[in-house]
């Protein structure tokens, strides 16, 4: 069978409700399907109007009624409110085999009602009806096209709005203190999509709990020139710890298995010889396993191609976003993080520890311009999808 797609609507009040997270894992775990876009988009009007307008009706007039029931939700908190404040939605697009029907199993059905909580619609959606059958209230969670043979025809919607609303939805929310917002980057690193997980939803469920709302989203592969560019720092940092400490490792093996001194100042030629080397080598290390790219392998043109592995980058903004998200996220050491925070909970070394985060408004600002957070790439990468596929 071919691939196709399907795509996931999460609503503004599943956003609000900080379940973001708990959705995303929740697809990510189960689905056959795997994910190859994200965005964050705040509708205007007129886009809630031309979503809506992609449920159709339906010749079963109980089917018709549920599709009305999701036309009446969109339109009512996909649209603005009275003072212009948009609401903000996240697109997730998956490709698979059966795609549309693999992410369905997984949402549920809009009439579920269940306590069992085996759909994300049994979770996190709400149907009430009244006793006379009129529906008093309707949360669906998330949002789904009609079917299959819609999919890509639905997501020119999103495709369209996308090349003319800002990538980064910066101030839509209203602040209490806006001269302490902040804008800061968290990147779940490519450890956490090796395998089928619900890794990076949890990650973004932990980060939830700072009360930070999420501006902009992006799945991303990164190329061995942002990475050089985005670690370049790390580099100097690592040539100054590391070089030393390498070196007098390398003296003492080697006067070790000699069994004499060595004479003064070769601690300073090996620093040159083993040390720098090895810290360099270590920042190899780094560069390739958050590219899939060994960057001394690689040719110039190379160096600008996406990378071979995917890590899912957030902007968050807030007051004092930098160092509520780097409380959560823990220090660099997943051993010596504390308990309950990113790092602690699925870390494993200083090189491969989940996530990563700014330091620094200023250090966010610069890692923002350089994974091109500003760029809307969302309907390339889509048409793109469609076109491997066929479609």
């Amino acid at each position: 069978m071919t691939q196709e797609l399907a795509f996931v609507v999460v609503t503004p009040h599943t956003i609000r409700k900080s379940r973001t997270g708990a959705v995303v894992g929740r697809l990510l775990s189960l689905a056959s399907s795997e994910l190859v876009a994200a965005r964050l988009f705040a509708t205007s009007r007129e886009v809630a109007e031309r979503y809506a307008a992609t449920i159709r009706p339906s010749p079963d007039p109980v089917d018709d009624a549920h599709r009305k029931l999701i036309r009446e939700y969109i339109l009512q908190n996909f649209s603005p409110d009275p003072d212009g404040r948009r609401h903000r939605s996240l697109v997730l697009v998956f490709r698979g085999k059966s795609a549309y029907e693999d992410i369905k199993r997984i949402v549920g059905n809009v009439l579920a009602n269940s306590d069992t909580g085996e759909t994300i619609r049994d979770t996190y959606g709400e149907l009430v009806r009244d006793a006379d059958g009129s529906v008093r209230y309707f949360e669906p969670a998330v949002l789904i096209p009609d079917s299959a043979a819609t999919v890509n025809d639905d997501l020119r919607v999103w495709m369209d709005y996308s090349e003319v609303e800002p990538a980064l939805l910066a101030r839509v929310p209203k602040y209490r203190h806006p001269e302490r917002v902040q804008q800061t980057l968290v990147m779940i690193k490519p450890d956490s999509w090796r395998t089928r997980s619900s890794r990076p939803g949890a990650v973004i469920d932990m980060f939830s709990r700072t009360g930070l709302r999420m501006i902009g989203m992006k799945l991303n592969r990164m190329s061995v020139s942002q990475a050089l560019e985005f670690y370049g720092p790390v580099a100097t940092a690592l040539e100054t710890k590391l070089a030393p400490v390498a070196a007098r490792r390398a003296l003492a093996a080697i006067e070790g298995e000699l069994g004499f001194t060595l004479p003064k100042g070769s601690l300073e030629k090996l620093v040159k010889l083993a040390g720098l080397p090895y810290a360099r080598h270590q920042f190899e290390q780094i560069v390739t396993f958050m590219t899939g790219r060994c960057p001394s392998d690689c040719t110039p043109g190379e160096r600008d191609r996406a990378g071979l592995v995917k890590s899912l980058v957030i902007v968050y903004e807030g007051e004092d976003a930098v160092a509520k998200i780097r409380d959560v996220l823990g220090p660099t050491d997943p051993s010596k993080a504390p308990g309950g925070t990113v790092r602690s909970e699925f870390g494993s070394s200083i090189m491969v520890n989940t996530a990563h985060a700014s330091d620094s408004p200023e250090n966010a600002a610069r890692e923002i311009e350089i994974l091109r957070m500003r760029e809307s790439i969302f309907a390339d990468v889509v048409r793109r999808a469609i076109a491997e596929i066929g479609n």
